[in-house]
């Protein structure tokens, strides 16, 4: 186990999680410092590990999310197998876990048996509803968190129906708010040498994300939709397309700003056009002026459209592509981006921390484990056990 440095430093995360949130909360406390320890088994895989390839050890998504993770192999349906688990939290300082509702209960891994051999450890429980109440029982993924939070109601073009979308926030900021949290009870248990139990609800945490239009239709008489750019106190306001299938943003807030865009754009008709000539005869037109706006723009390079916007005073910035954000010079000079070791290919490029830390930073340079590439070294220098002992575990399938 080497010292990586960083703020946490010297505390060690057991992570029994699979997909992507409780992943996501272990890669962020290993990218400030912290020990994880990812408990798995060939028999019970991470899903990550089979999804975008054939090979468990070079598995796309699961390299993408589990950098600086030590992987330990262990067959929790055996009682031999929780044994190990048991051993392992107990020199834990936090435990987080994913898995389906009523599993850890079952393990006799709830929060007051671990306490048991562990009396100050923090445990993080991420589930769809939270740990207990009438829905406590459900489990689902990211989609099923938005759908649920409200948050895909809101996506999606006026006059519309909701178009929801096909990416992973649900996990990732229930994976974020998890870290978080944990973070916050090491403070606490620094503070008063107590443990803590943290039930965290990803639709409870998506829910957070849209709390102004909670409470919208008790100000406004109106259920809030989806409203696609709209905004209403700017126009025009969106993404409007540019030569080579680039987009420029554009976010007009003043007659200042109006003016400008219209003199950029060499279009002085537009300025003076009555469906135009105020903020709220702008925000009353405003699909009509989206669809003049995009003809003006169709010709332009979408970063060269964007420079001179801005130098003008209008706020605009190119709508950055994957392509665009993956050889990007200056995230790659911020360290965005990092070179991790790889078992496949010696090295390749991972989204790095988004924070940057002096003095002592964390180091982030080891790449995704393969399956039990850490066996050894946990349960000889951390559990103790002999060789011959290992050896026996793996024979009778305890370690898979």
């Amino acid at each position: 186990m080497r010292d990586r440095g960083g703020p946490l430093n010297g505390i060690r995360v057991v992570e029994l999680t699979k997909v992507w949130a409780g992943p996501y909360a272990g890669k962020l406390l290993a990218h400030l410092g912290a020990e994880v320890i990812k408990i798995e088994s060939r028999s019970n895989l991470d899903e990550m590990r089979a999804y975008g390839g054939v090979d468990i050890d070079a598995a796309p998504y699961f390299l993408s999310i589990n950098q600086e993770v030590l992987s330990v192999q262990v067959n929790m349906k055996t009682a031999e197998g929780l044994d190990l688990v048991k051993r392992m939290i107990a020199t834990a300082d936090i435990l987080i876990d994913n898995i389906r509702p009523g599993a850890m209960e079952r393990s006799g891994l709830d929060y007051e048996s671990l306490r048991a051999i562990k009396p100050d450890l923090i445990q993080c429980s991420i589930k769809m509803w939270g740990s207990d109440g009438p829905l406590g029982y459900q489990t689902g993924y990211a989609p099923c968190f938005a759908a649920l939070s409200g948050l895909t109601a809101l996506v999606g073009y006026e006059d519309e129906p909701p178009g929801g979308m096909n990416i992973r926030y649900g996990d990732s900021t229930a994976g974020a708010c998890a870290a978080l949290a944990c973070v916050a009870a090491l403070h606490h248990r620094e503070s008063t040498g107590e443990g803590q139990f943290i039930d965290l609800s990803a639709v409870e945490t998506m829910t957070s994300l849209v709390g102004d239009s909670l409470f919208a239709a008790n100000v406004t008489g109106a259920v809030p939709t989806s409203d696609g750019n709209f905004h209403p106190q700017m126009s025009p306001h969106g993404a409007y397309p540019c030569a080579g299938g680039g987009w420029t943003s554009i976010a007009v807030a003043n007659e200042a700003e109006w003016q400008a865009l219209c003199s950029t754009l060499d279009a002085p008709a537009l300025a003076v056009d009555p469906r135009f000539i105020t903020l709220a005869a702008r925000l009353t037109n405003r699909h009509a002026l989206d669809t003049e706006i995009g003809m003006l723009t169709a010709g332009h390079d979408a970063a060269e459209l964007a420079e001179k916007l801005g130098n003008a005073g209008v706020p605009a910035f190119k709508s950055m592509s994957s392509l665009d954000l993956a050889t990007d010079a200056f995230l790659w000079d911020r360290e965005a981006y990092r070179m991790v070791s790889d078992h496949r290919n010696g090295t390749r490029p991972i989204i790095g921390p988004s924070w940057r830390i002096s003095p002592d930073p964390p180091l982030v340079e080891r790449g995704a484990p393969l399956l039990g590439e850490h066996n050894a070294c946990i349960y000889r220098d951390l559990l103790g056990l002999r060789e011959t002992e290992i050896d026996d575990l793996i024979a009778r399938k305890v370690i898979d």
